[in-house]
């Protein structure tokens, strides 16, 4: 169970509701970072009282550095910062809730310091599983997922004996914003509506993954490394409750699943009190008037941004790479209006045609297939 944690991220959806378990559960806070929410970060700071903040902005750091000129708190900024952060000392758990390829290097930094790893960053695993799964195992570094399918899977697995008994991975999917549409009823959709997800408030990279599905087929990769499995023993269902986070199907046909409200305070304190479980703030969850439970198939076709990742779950290699560095890049044009919602899986596809893939990468081989892949985009 953690003592301290130190969060990278801490302004967003993922790390505030991480202090709020975090204050619920009595644990210390070590480091807290940021990109550039300097006012945010300073509420956080003078709240939490953390040794270190850290502001990848230089200028919101130098900021930040004369709003906390009256506390003793430490202000570091740049890359340089956020690996201080996830490796400083009186941290036991690190909870990396930055979002894309920015959270790799401080995730291996705090991997090699053995400390636990609450990971919330998929990019981390989809685009270098190997190489962090051998660090972790060289390091003895634990990896618990903070994503809800990814924890109820971890969940679910927790009675398993023999890994050979497990015939499936489940992984639920609201299906998004767009639900039930197809590609024709997609042309015009912009930003504000890709931004409605219909059961969850997170950030806008993520909720536009959300309805284009490239976050399920992300998450199939990341199932990939974090449970050993092939991708033809992961399979997604739509259910648009949110309520059945992913179930485990095991060889003998029973399905073990893990329910809750759709609610991320749940799997963040899991990540932090492992393998014990503590009253905390989540929701509570009432079977009896959370309504029908529904599923259904992912249309392949319409989404195809979830088809695209697990061409690259099957590729192997730096697909996972040059796929979310492809996606990143076309997300924040998407984002800022220069191209349509379909044109998002187009330009990831012609990444995916035009970067070759390398196999049995190192970190060199998956930061340059990254950097191909969005200039692929351009």
């Amino acid at each position: 169970m953690s003592s301290c944690v130190s969060i990278l991220g801490s302004t967003g959806s993922i790390g505030r509701q991480s202090l709020e378990v975090i204050a619920a559960c009595g644990m210390r806070v070590a480091a807290l970072t940021a990109n550039s929410s300097v006012q945010k970060l300073e509420e956080q700071a003078r709240q939490f009282h953390p040794e270190l903040a850290v502001m990848m902005d230089e200028e919101a750091a130098a900021d930040l550095r004369v709003r906390l000129a009256d506390t003793d708190i430490r202000v570091a900024g740049g890359m340089e910062g956020l690996l201080e952060a996830a490796v400083i000392p009186s941290a036991d758990t690190v909870i990396t809730a930055v979002v894309g390829m920015v959270g790799l290097r401080p995730t291996l930094a705090a991997i090699r310091e053995g400390k636990r790893i609450g990971l919330a960053n998929k990019e981390t695993l989809v685009c270098a599983g190997t190489l962090v799964l051998e660090e972790a195992k060289d390091y003895g570094a634990e990896i618990i997922p903070v994503d809800s399918e990814h924890s109820a899977l971890f969940q679910c697995l927790q009675g398993n004996r023999d890994r050979g008994e497990v015939k499936r991975l489940i992984l639920t999917c609201s299906g998004g914003p767009f639900y039930g549409k197809k590609a024709a009823e997609l042309k015009g959709m912009t930003r504000e509506d890709a931004l409605r997800h219909p059961n969850w408030s997170m950030g806008a990279k993520i909720t536009v993954d959300s309805a284009t599905l490239m976050n399920k087929g992300l998450e199939v990769i990341e199932a990939m490394h974090l449970y050993h499995m092939p991708p033809e023993k992961i399979s997604v269902v739509v259910h648009r409750e949110s309520i059945i986070h992913s179930l485990v199907e095991y060889c003998d046909n029973a399905m073990i699943a893990q329910l809750g409200a759709p609610d991320m305070r749940l799997p963040i304190q899991y990540a932090l009190t492992f393998p014990k479980r503590v009253p905390g703030p989540a929701t509570e969850l009432d079977l009896w008037n959370c309504g029908p439970l529904t599923f259904g198939n992912p249309d392949l076709e319409t989404f195809r941004c979830l088809d695209l990742a697990l061409q690259a779950a099957r590729t192997g290699g730096t697909a996972g790479a040059i796929l979310n560095g492809a996606n990143e890049a076309a997300v924040a044009q998407f984002l800022a209006g220069k191209i349509g919602f379909l044109d998002i899986a187009e330009q990831v596809a012609r990444a995916m045609e035009q970067v070759p893939v390398r196999f049995n990468p190192g970190l060199k081989d998956v930061l340059e297939a990254d950097r191909a892949a969005r200039e692929a985009v351009g």
